[in-house]
């Protein structure tokens, strides 16, 4: 197992790269979020022993069961919260997580906005946009991401730094990626979140940032058993 992740981590790193010079970009302007969700600690701890640093966690319960103690272990750790996040959990998100990657309402919105004012932390936050105006996903749909995104920054003052998404499983990805890589422009954003175990390679392509990838990494995700 532990050859196994440090293994795979060189092949996504390495895949990244060739993506990368396929298209005339640096290799170091994208970075890999690599997904632990529903992993355990232990699992982690074998990333990390390879010197990996860029984590994300799909839930704010799930981090908070694994993270404090591995941050203690690895303060240079960044974590990046990629799941759904509820209002009730803000606080503690804001707590936890170094990147807020899933910005998707006003609520949600204004709820970071008083945390980060109240506890004087101030996370990195991207807008998650539902690029497929899919009913059972979250994300601002693109018709309102220009006006969202002016009430994020010029009247919650959140640090908005870039743009999500989460293509439909059966589109092409390469239009949901153009099309979010487009927004970002138009707004002065430079980040792109965007690209995962199967597609991170074309997400590269169009720009991406930062990827999402968990499976080509740790491998099939265990259930993950939150403590009563």
């Amino acid at each position: 197992m532990p050859n196994d992740i440090a293994k795979n981590l060189l092949s996504v790193i390495q895949s990244i790269k060739n993506a990368a010079t396929n298209v005339e970009r640096n290799p170091a302007d994208v970075t890999l979020v690599a997904v632990s969700k529903t992993h355990p600690s232990e699992t982690i701890q074998l990333a990390l022993n390879t010197g990996y640093r860029v984590f994300g966690e799909n839930k704010v319960q799930e981090a908070e069961e694994k993270w404090p103690d591995l941050k203690s272990a690895y303060p240079d750790a960044t974590l990046h919260l990629i799941g759904p996040l509820q209002s009730n959990k803000t606080k503690r998100a804001v707590q936890l997580f170094d990147v807020i990657e899933t910005v998707d309402r006003i609520k949600i919105a204004k709820a970071l906005a008083r945390e980060m004012d109240a506890q004087n932390i101030r996370p990195e936050c991207y807008i998650q946009v539902n690029t497929g105006e899919e009913p059972q996903k979250t994300g601002v749909l693109p018709a309102d991401v220009d006006a969202f995104i002016k009430q994020c920054r010029d009247e919650l003052k959140l640090p908005i730094v870039g743009l999500m998404c989460i293509p439909p499983a059966e589109d092409n990805p390469s239009l949901h990626f153009g099309l979010l890589s487009e927004m970002a422009k138009r707004n002065g954003l430079h980040n792109l979140s965007m690209g995962m175990s199967s597609d991170f390679e074309t997400a590269v392509e169009f720009g991406a940032t930062s990827v999402r990838v968990g499976t080509a990494i740790f491998g099939s995700r265990p259930a993950f058993k939150t403590k009563d």
